[in-house]
């Protein structure tokens, strides 16, 4: 009730979108029961939506602000830019100026291809990895979403046995195969099962869409290990956790390089983007002076609007600013998220709530066991030893006291303020008595 007499304009503005857009949304994460909440401006960590409440946002741009909304720096850059053009389809200097630094700050990085999302880069990577080895089958994590390309659309949700969507092809598990995160044995069979034809892994190495699973250091080290000894290619999928753990991602904040990594969302700090890096030997099969002839080639097109000279200039100025902040950036960020994951599990404890908000450096997400004790160590386990139906009360009720979510969680910017923490906590402990 409080919630639809808080957003009556967003409840309107639901109902004409839904004549025209399917589900009201052009991304179902954006979809929330009864209806969404529709902005209209942010600022910082913050966002203001339609009918004027003010939220702390959690969300953060899909996770891809980790400068905040409108950072100043590139506000100013993007200004001075647009005049110049918003859209040449050319090469451009910024383009090479951006790929410099990544070569720079991100381990894996010999070579970069710039395309325009997430998506498209775990497409390319994988096709990199086949092309590469001459084999085909890839295997991913059960929960790891890399976007909705066909190659990687198998066990996103559970049950991950089912098919993942009407559409796909009936093969596609011939060719991408499933294991449980920090499962090296569950790997090493299905390693076994496909060593004539085993081409590569990708992994996220915080599995964000299936509960907030982190990979464990063994694991991911692990996987290097066969990798090299099978001849397959690496992936790490760090389209979230790029730029967001460390200035050189997941694979610097864990000390493992892969032999490929995809990049988005903090590459140009909330500009569109999207992004391949890794070995020079294998990023040069997608060079148009690789061969003349069209099968000894990979093919990357990169999309109409790759290197985007304001992403790019974007790009330019986020990447300096975490490399050369980043001893103010990280750990100002691990510490608030830190104390926002013991305050909100104390403030459900006091209650007598069996609350656990899981997370590394500035990502969280709160989850309610059956059981006091549980560790998580899988995506099977968030959906089958946690209260789901809790979790997405939690975070609806959440947003009648300002805090805006996405499953339950989210991650933190430069922009939150030690208030903002302390204000989340207090709202934990409101909601906490209201879930009692």
């Amino acid at each position: 009730m409080e919630y639809s007499i808080n957003t009556k304009k967003s409840k309107r503005l639901f109902k004409r979108a839904q004549k025209v857009l399917p589900g009201g949304v052009s991304h179902n994460l954006r979809f929330s029961s009864p209806y969404p909440i529709y902005i209209k401006e942010a600022y910082g960590g913050k966002f203001r939506d339609a009918d004027g409440n003010e939220f702390i946002d959690y969300w953060d741009g899909h996770s891809g602000l980790i400068l905040g909304h409108n950072p100043p720096e590139i506000v100013k850059a993007l200004r001075r830019a647009v005049p110049k053009g918003t859209h040449w389809g050319l090469v451009n200097k910024n383009e090479v100026e951006l790929a410099e630094l990544v070569c720079e700050i991100v381990p894996c990085a010999e070579m970069v291809r710039f395309c325009c999302s997430g998506t498209e880069a775990t497409m390319y990577a994988v096709r990199l990895a086949r092309g590469f080895t001459g084999k085909k089958v890839i295997l991913k994590a059960q929960g790891g979403w890399h976007g909705s390309n066909h190659d990687l659309s198998v066990a996103v949700t559970p049950p991950y046995d089912m098919e993942e969507s009407m559409g796909l092809l009936p093969d596609i598990t011939r060719y991408t195969k499933a294991f449980p995160v920090n499962d090296l044995d569950a790997v090493r069979k299905l390693v076994d099962e496909n060593r004539n034809d085993f081409a590569g892994i990708i992994i996220e190495p915080v599995v964000t869409s299936g509960g907030g699973v982190a990979c464990k250091p063994e694991f991911l080290q692990g996987l290097r290990e066969i990798t090299r000894e099978t001849g397959a290619v690496l992936i790490f999928d760090e389209v979230i956790t790029g730029f967001r753990l460390a200035p050189g991602g997941g694979q610097e904040y864990f000390g493992i390089t892969p032999d490929l990594c995809t990049m988005g969302k903090n590459l140009c700090a909330g500009m569109p983007i999207g992004a391949v890096a890794g070995r020079r030997d294998i990023m040069e099969l997608a060079s148009p002076q690789h061969s003349s002839v069209k099968n000894e080639r990979v093919f990357m097109g990169g999309g109409t609007y790759s290197a985007n000279p304001l992403s790019m200039i974007a790009g330019k100025i986020a990447l300096t600013i975490y490399r050369d902040r980043k001893d103010e950036i990280y750990p100002v960020l691990e510490r608030r998220a830190a104390r926002l994951r013991k305050g909100i599990e104390e403030a459900m404890g006091d209650c007598g709530i069996n609350a656990m908000a899981q997370g590394i450096s500035s990502l969280f997400i709160v989850l309610f066991p059956y059981e006091k004790g549980i560790q998580l160590t899988s995506t099977l386990d968030v959906f089958t030893k946690t209260d789901m139906f809790k979790n997405m009360e939690f975070q609806f009720r959440m947003l009648n006291h300002g805090i805006y979510l996405v499953h339950g969680g989210g991650c933190l910017c430069t922009e939150h303020s030690d208030a903002d923490i302390d204000q989340t906590i207090e709202a934990t402990a409101e909601v906490a008595k209201e879930m009692v």
